[in-house]
């Protein structure tokens, strides 16, 4: 008994995890809006917010009121949403796959939404004038949650076919996908314009140089509820974790909650990759760093991955634009580097559970 309690890992307690965090983003937020080539104070930082939410703050500055509203506050806000659905999106396959090396991107979800955002820049105003003209911004989004859910269902039929969920099958699935939608997205690289293929880059590259408040108007409703609708499925993918039959003794609709799961990733995912491209990772390193701290209790893991998401990908971006300057450094790229190697360890860590 007493070895076994001095082998068990310790714990963080989650409440002190989550407050921790929501400090710290708080923080990483102020410290990223007045970061950059023209530095602000993080006092002048409170200040231009506070005149924001019309609160008399004193004379400001007016170079600086502009630049932190019309440029950094957009890009960091949607740095905040898109670590933090990705993460939620990473969390929520975690625990329905019931393995932490499931991940939105490596499994194909980032891909499909990709392809179809492609499909609407290269040949949206030939093929889809009419839609175009009626969902206007809502029009690239909304593509890419459907090619993103349109990759997951695949995914997901893979990986359950023969009755049970095979993660080795549901890897080498999206493997296979990822490669035939990056085919699509190179085929369509061909056929795009100057303009097109700029455009396209960016979304292979993975950036958040592109956001806007109007952009941020279209895809934060569809991420935030996305996020926080899939934080509401902590207490059934706490019994799913038990195994699909226990689950459903203790009165578990498990089929309402792997189809809530897929569509609220693919939702998070298929919003974001058409603002941000395809940005790997975070999905995968945010959940699993605090199941590590705070154990695998999705009350705890799912806020939790939320918070560190929008810290990793604030802090990832604040780096990206800053450490190849004046040039800007893809943050999909950085995110990959960053990402790769952490995979890479949990992946042998793990082998001997996987199959391999």
């Amino acid at each position: 008994m007493t070895a076994a309690r001095a082998a068990a890992p310790r714990r963080v307690p989650g409440g002190a995890v989550l407050a921790g965090l929501a400090i710290l983003l708080v923080a990483i937020v102020i410290f990223a809006v007045g970061h950059g080539s023209f530095p602000i104070a993080p006092l002048d930082v409170l200040r231009i917010l506070a005149g924001n939410a019309g609160i008399d703050a004193g004379g400001l500055d007016a170079r600086q009121v502009a630049v932190l509203n019309s440029i950094r506050l957009p890009r960091v806000l949607l740095a905040v949403i898109a670590g933090a659905g990705l993460a939620v999106a990473g969390a929520l396959m975690q625990g329905l796959f019931r393995n932490p090396l499931a991940d939105p991107t490596l499994i194909g979800v980032s891909s499909g939404g990709a392809l179809a955002a492609a499909f609407v820049i290269v040949l949206g105003a030939t093929w889809l004038p009419g839609v175009s003209k009626i969902l206007g911004a809502w029009t690239l989004p909304l593509a890419a949650f459907l090619g993103a859910l349109t990759v997951t269902l695949v995914v997901y039929r893979i990986g359950a076919a023969g009755g049970f969920l095979s993660l080795p099958s549901v890897l080498l699935a999206g493997i296979a996908l990822n490669a035939l939608a990056m085919a699509g997205v190179g085929l369509l690289s061909y056929l795009a314009s100057d303009e097109q293929l700029r455009n396209l880059t960016f979304w292979s590259f993975g950036s958040l140089g592109g956001a806007t408040w109007s952009m941020l108007a279209a895809v934060a409703p569809l991420a935030l509820v996305a996020t926080v609708a899939g934080s509401l499925l902590a207490r059934p993918l706490n019994a799913l974790a038990l195994g699909e039959t226990q689950a459903a003794h203790i009165g578990v609709d498990v089929l309402v909650v792997k189809r809530a799961a897929v569509v609220l990733t693919a939702l998070a995912v298929g919003s974001l990759v058409a603002a941000t491209g395809v940005i790997g990772f975070i999905g995968l390193v945010a959940p699993h760093a605090i199941r590590l701290a705070c154990g695998p209790d999705h009350r705890i893991v799912l806020p939790g991955a939320a918070l560190l998401g929008g810290v990793l990908l604030v802090l990832a971006d604040a780096l990206a634009r800053t450490i190849v300057a004046p040039a800007e450094l893809p943050i999909g790229i950085l995110t990959a580097t960053l990402g790769g190697p952490f995979f890479l360890v949990l992946l042998l860590g793990r082998r001997g559970q996987i199959g391999l």
